[in-house]
């Protein structure tokens, strides 16, 4: 049995609403973040819209983890 990528739950795309909603900031904070290159959130553009994978989500908030 092959395994497509699109079924990797890591490999998940999510819309700018969404990842900014599993992060708990707005979405005008991440569209800032990316127009300022602020943090390096892999943002995928899809012809007109902007997508975020969900490892690179997850390796994002790993990074910032404060004790």
């Amino acid at each position: 049995m092959t395994r497509n990528f699109q079924d990797d739950p890591q490999n998940q795309l999510m819309d700018r609403k969404t990842a900014a909603k599993y992060l708990g900031i707005s979405p005008n904070t991440m569209a800032v973040w990316d127009c300022t290159k602020r943090y390096d959130l892999k943002p995928l553009k899809v012809g007109r819209a902007v997508r975020y994978r969900k490892s690179d989500l997850d390796a994002f908030m790993q990074r910032n983890l404060q004790s």
